[in-house]
């Protein structure tokens, strides 16, 4: 049987989704990167935001129109808070919430009678990743919040934290290492908070990744900055951990944050952000940020756009705030209007462009080891491959048509930044 999987929403989706695959594959089927060519389609919705669920019905609707005989499965955060309704959705066949995500592919194949024989079976992962073009894999370590932000419907969706032992994830980066994976990325809902339930934490579960796997290259996905231990700075210290971090601040202004119900205040991820930069001179920090926050007035305003200035980001995710039912920030008072919104997001994203700009060109002349990816682009007679730098910079490079650089990491100096687009030149 051929399955097809698709994902909206976050990192920890897509981490789900590498999982899904290789169970689907250990049972004896194959993954297609084509739904209208699946007898079975998985899709993992999300509903961070109204829009996001709204996003998440369209594309159930897409799918069943485009291949209505395919058998279709919808899990993820808006399948979970909004079960009847995603169980009412034309051609969806089974719905499975959050807390049943770990036997998604038990349930699907046994409830919809697509069971396949094991002989058939190929060894997990082997192709879901790289039919999908990558060379990094996203690892699910953790799953659930204890926090309650104010704005936020995704704790709801998640339910309690519950990590995976730290056993379990070595053997998955171990196994996708020998199948070429050079990469991964550590994800969670709340991956500061790993190993709560299991009387360990995050700085215990990457040492353990960096002395028990040959994995070149660790990432962190997004981390709550408030849990960020002192001895969680000195990780950085080994070369295969990235020098990047990806903290959401949401608001430069301390009154903001307390309606938010955030547990970092400004002057504290300041000092963050300095010792991060202390531990390599060209860390890479990016953020989030909510513009509009309910009851956010001319002068917090100002204090955010000057704080967020100030700290300094590579890029960062800007979200206009709309409400999301089933949160307390729904209900506050003072709701800021549209056209206020649009005006203060047309003004970050200024500031963003420049500050991302500024770090780009920070990084010009330096020499990097660059993973380069398979996706290409036709350069007049040549073409441009394209990678990344341990702090998460994409790098172009021009390159003959012949040449392949997937899955290499080479040394490569950055020589200049034009269009939005770093270029350089491979040192080998």
């Amino acid at each position: 049987m051929k399955v097809h999987l698709k994902t909206l929403g976050c990192r920890l989706n897509e981490a789900e989704l590498e999982t899904w695959a290789q169970a689907f594959q250990k049972s004896g089927h194959q993954i297609t990167r084509h739904a209208e060519n699946a007898q079975l389609v998985v899709i993992n919705s999300c509903a961070v935001t109204q829009d996001a669920a709204r996003k998440s019905r369209n594309l159930i609707r897409r799918i069943h129109r485009d291949n209505p005989e395919a058998k279709l499965v919808v899990s993820g955060c808006y399948a979970t808070l909004n079960e009847d309704e995603a169980a009412a959705l034309l051609g969806v066949d089974m719905v499975v919430s959050n807390r049943d995500k770990n036997r998604l592919v038990e349930k699907a194949l046994s409830g919809l009678n697509m069971d396949t024989m094991p002989a058939m079976s190929t060894e997990p992962g082997e192709t879901s990743l790289f039919t999908r073009g990558r060379q990094r894999a996203f690892i699910k370590v953790q799953d659930g919040c204890r926090y309650r932000c104010t704005f936020c419907i995704v704790t709801v969706a998640r339910g309690d934290e519950n990590s995976r032992p730290v056993q379990a994830v070595v053997d998955e980066i171990n196994a996708l290492h020998q199948q070429g994976i050079n990469e991964v990325i550590l994800t969670g809902v709340h991956l500061g908070g790993y190993g709560s339930d299991l009387g360990n934490n995050l700085v215990d579960l990457v040492n353990a990744i960096l002395t028990q796997t040959d994995i070149p290259r660790l990432r962190l996905g997004s981390l709550e900055p408030w849990e960020l231990s002192e001895d969680f700075f000195a990780l950085f210290e080994h070369p295969r951990l990235m020098p990047h971090l990806h903290l959401p601040l949401q608001s430069g202004s301390d009154a903001v944050l307390r309606r938010m119900a955030r547990r970092c205040k400004t002057e504290e991820f300041a000092v963050i952000a300095r010792q991060l930069r202390s531990q390599a001179p060209h860390f890479n920090i990016t953020t989030d940020i909510i513009v509009g926050f309910p009851g956010e007035t001319a002068q917090e305003w100002q204090d955010s756009y000057d704080f967020i200035r100030q700290v300094g980001f590579g890029h960062i995710h800007i979200f206009t705030y709309s409400k999301r039912e089933g949160t307390k920030a729904a209900t506050l008072p003072n709701q800021v209007a549209d056209d206020v919104k649009k005006q203060r997001s047309r003004q970050l994203h200024e500031l963003a462009n420049d500050m991302k700009q500024q770090f780009c060109r920070s990084n010009l002349g330096n020499r990097f080891p660059v993973l380069w990816e398979a996706y290409t682009e036709a350069y007049g007679e040549k073409q441009l491959a394209f990678g990344y730098t341990p702090n998460y910079l994409r790098v172009a490079c021009v390159v003959d048509n012949e040449a392949s650089l997937e899955n290499q990491t080479v040394e490569t100096r950055l020589t200049a930044f034009s269009n939005d687009c770093i270029f350089g030149e491979l040192a080998r």
